[in-house]
């Protein structure tokens, strides 16, 4: 068949600009993404990969610290030839760090159909200035698929062996039986927080010096302290040693499925919030097709559904959820579904002011001298 000089011409041009067309297809249609391992189920890998076109390509790879996760950003900030994931886990406590750092950029996840499952205190938590400090005007930089807690283990078995009355608020920790068995993690921040809740103050006080008695509280949890760690503060309560640890949730419910004598709640008066984010590193690519399908499919109830029953958190979509529609092992769980009340009281720790860090530093090394 003879071509005339137009299709010539027309196939010369498809012939040169292929490559580049290849490039944006890969580009549009791959997700490349690094996560905190055991943060996400497989079946629901498994179940994402089955809903993409068969050209997609899906390449999810665990890692195993959060630290680690944000060393990974910092490297890719300086990168020139290195391949950029599309998303990253950050955990929520270096958000401010990244944005200020410029190791990540907005995501503009508005327009995908999930973003309303989320609520409003949610959508304000993740708006942000250029300083990564709140800001209802601010843009958004990151995508939370779960989150957990700041919680109280205890061994009910000891308690209702001495017969003393179960633990439900923060003040318990106080109470004359558990001196010397209480466990608590060597973070300023934490304790002094939790002692601020007890008081009925927050968690990101700004000038501790204008709340009454918080010193002398400080001191007399200190003496009911057994020892302080972040890292082995849950053996010494499998050990019978102490009787009482505060604790991560995501740490704490690995352990509860072990030792069913251990109980947890989150305190009545609120506590901490932790959340695990999707972020965008700042030398990726705008937001592709498959990107917002991701993040959206986490906020799938039938995704949030399985965060919840198979890692040790929960996701913030379920607590929008009617819990009777939940499985009956969630709908039960008060840990990772409870009530909108106790997550009204809670609070994320939110970055300080540079004197208002020195400040509680300040108050957790006279804390801590006088426990030495």
């Amino acid at each position: 068949v003879m071509l005339n000089r137009r299709q010539v011409l027309l196939m010369a041009l498809l012939t040169a600009i292929a490559p580049t067309l290849e490039s944006c297809s890969s580009s549009n249609n791959s997700l490349s993404v690094r996560v905190l391992k055991d943060s996400i189920p497989p079946q629901l890998l498994g179940n994402f990969k089955k809903e993409l076109l068969e050209n997609r390509q899906v390449d999810i790879k665990p890692i195993a610290q959060l630290k680690t996760l944000y060393e990974l950003l910092e490297n890719l900030s300086q990168a020139e030839s290195q391949k950029i994931p599309n998303l990253v886990t950050l955990g929520d406590i270096w958000l401010e760090k990244a944005i200020q750092k410029q190791l990540i950029q907005p995501l503009d996840i508005t327009s995908v159909s999930n973003w309303n499952q989320l609520s409003a205190f949610w959508q304000n938590f993740l708006r942000r200035n250029e300083q990564g400090h709140l800001d209802p005007q601010g843009k958004i930089w990151g995508a939370p698929y779960r989150w957990g807690s700041t919680v109280i283990a205890y061994r009910a078995d000891k308690l209702q062996a001495a017969g003393y009355d179960p633990l439900t608020d923060w003040k318990d920790l106080w109470r004359e039986e558990l001196r010397h068995r209480i466990s608590l993690l060597n973070q300023p921040r934490e304790v002094i927080g939790l002692t601020l809740k007890k008081l009925g103050a927050s968690y990101n006080t700004e000038n501790l010096d204008q709340i009454p008695n918080l010193k002398q509280e400080l001191a007399a949890l200190n003496q009911q302290v057994k020892f302080y760690s972040s890292q082995a503060y849950l053996q010494p309560l499998v050990l019978e040693d102490t009787w009482v640890a505060v604790g991560w949730s995501s740490d704490v419910l690995q352990l509860q499925r072990r030792y069913p004598d251990i109980k947890v709640i989150i305190p009545a008066s609120g506590t901490a919030l932790w959340a695990d984010l999707w972020v965008q590193p700042i030398k990726n690519p705008d937001l592709s097709e498959t990107m917002l399908k991701w993040i959206n499919y986490c906020w799938e109830v039938d995704a949030a559904t399985e965060i919840g029953l198979f890692t040790n958190a929960s996701s913030p979509i379920l607590l929008n959820q009617n819990p009777q529609q939940l499985p009956q092992t969630l709908k039960q769980d008060a840990l990772r579904v409870p009530s909108p009340e106790l997550i009204g009281k809670s609070e994320f720790l939110f970055p300080l002011s540079p004197q208002t860090q020195n400040q509680y530093q300040q108050f957790w090394q006279e804390m801590r001298t006088r426990h030495a």
